[in-house]
């Protein structure tokens, strides 16, 4: 629109010249106020009020016509206007409009793709990342990202990463050898001490020499299944086994006072022997941490384990069982290895064994076991 006007009134100003040199109006410029639209003489009087000397007007096309731009003034006191044709430049943009509309789809559509494929490198490459370190917060220490060459920062956080990795794997490594050389160390003057307890005289200071020394000796015998399992050298050896049989045995094994039910109790495909410690060390957990009544339930291939005490800490529930760490005060005293090593027999056996706290007080150990076939 500015260089229509622009261009129509340098045809006016062009016309008028032509005029006053050679006396004769020129073809184009219109003198006559019937033959100008009224819109353009309307503005034209409109200007004169403000000191304007030309006007422009655009004379929109109908259907099938062709746009026009008017410039107009007033010459000797009579309206003087000149009419160009639009019609080329209208066409012309028109065609530009196509032209960038075009390049522009054929750009997005070479930039786009490029731009996804440019994005989704170093997604993959995060996601991997993101992948391996959930297995490593898992528990898979040996989870490793594989490395990536480069000196991106996406490199430097895949290196960090399975630079953590090998040093908790070696923390954890040095942690079980640790383990399992006290276990052995401590077992051979162990027996020695066993020996010469049983030797001593009847009498009230040998009997507490005694018990002391059973619980050292179950401490070491239970530092040495840790360190078995830690080790992965644990195998089961599975036979069909009457679930609600087995573990009425184990109770029975316990010496403790305990609730059991039995209900549409099922035979089920496990080691009985290490069904056995499992539920062992679930019966006496509840008794020597919670309250009385302990009650254990067998549904099925199911075998529930509660207590009526504090229930479990929040850490233990939300971390899962740690060798020597026993949760809060009012849980009781003990090396925190009974439940550990509850959970790395089922682990060996197939089962699942898992923790929560009763909605009416009561901490509830749960071990479901595969069914039979």
């Amino acid at each position: 629109m500015n260089d229509g006007g622009a261009e129509a009134v340098a045809a006016l100003n062009r016309s008028v010249d032509n005029y006053e040199r050679d006396g004769v109006p020129p073809p184009e410029l219109r003198l006559s106020s019937g033959a100008l639209p009224d819109e353009l003489l309307r503005r034209l009087r409109d200007q004169q009020g403000h000191g304007q000397t030309n006007v422009t007007w655009y004379e929109k096309p109908g259907p099938g016509d062709h746009p026009s731009m008017w410039a107009a003034r007033t010459y000797r006191g009579e309206p003087a206007a000149v009419k160009i044709d639009m019609t080329a430049d209208l066409l012309t943009r028109r065609a530009l409009d196509r032209h960038m509309w075009k390049y522009s789809l054929l750009a997005l559509a070479v930039v786009v793709p490029l731009s996804v494929l440019v994005a989704e490198l170093p997604h993959r490459r995060l996601q991997k990342v993101a992948r391996t370190a959930r297995r490593i917060e898992s528990g898979d220490l040996t989870a490793r990202t594989g490395g990536s060459r480069g000196d991106d920062e996406i490199t430097a956080i895949s290196t960090t990463v399975d630079s953590m990795a090998d040093s908790l794997h070696q923390r954890l490594l040095t942690e079980q050898r640790f383990t399992a050389d006290v276990a052995h160390e401590l077992r051979t003057p162990l027996m020695g001490l066993v020996t010469a307890s049983e030797l001593l005289p009847e009498g009230e200071a040998t009997d507490l020499v005694r018990d002391r020394v059973r619980v050292l000796r179950t401490l070491v015998e239970d530092l040495l299944e840790v360190s078995r399992l830690d080790a992965g050298a644990e195998r089961a050896e599975s036979r069909r086994v009457p679930l609600a049989e087995a573990v009425s045995e184990s109770l029975a094994r316990t010496g403790q006072r305990t609730r059991f039910t039995a209900a549409d109790a099922l035979c089920t495909e496990t080691d009985p022997r290490r069904l056995d410690r499992i539920v062992t060390n679930l019966v006496v957990n509840a008794h020597r941490h919670g309250r009385e009544p302990v009650e254990v339930t067998v549904a099925g291939t199911t075998v529930s384990v509660r207590d009526h005490g504090p229930g479990f800490p929040s850490e233990l529930l939300s971390e899962g069982p740690q060798r020597f760490r026993t949760g809060t005060p009012e849980r009781g005293r003990g090396h925190g290895l009974g439940l550990t090593i509850a959970l790395g027999q089922a682990e060996v056996i197939g089962a699942s064994l898992s923790f929560a706290n009763a909605s009416d007080g009561g901490a509830v150990a749960t071990v479901r076991l595969p069914a039979d076939g």
